[in-house]
């Protein structure tokens, strides 16, 4: 059975911290967003963001 992936890990704020050694989003949210973020009854993020190494690429050709 394949894997579920969450929304988190294909986001473009989503990386990986060496020094606590866990993946976290680097949105910079205020306390209202996250409020908003915390108590939204939909399962979608609103700051996801598809992270896309090619982007660039397709731009140069």
């Amino acid at each position: 059975m394949a894997e579920k992936v969450s929304q988190c890990d294909i986001c473009a704020y989503y990386y990986y911290d060496d020094e606590e050694d866990m993946y976290m989003c680097n949105m910079n949210m205020d306390e209202d967003d996250m409020m908003r973020f915390l108590s939204s009854p939909h399962s979608q993020c609103p700051f996801f963001h598809i992270y896309d190494e090619y982007k660039i690429v397709r731009k140069q050709n």
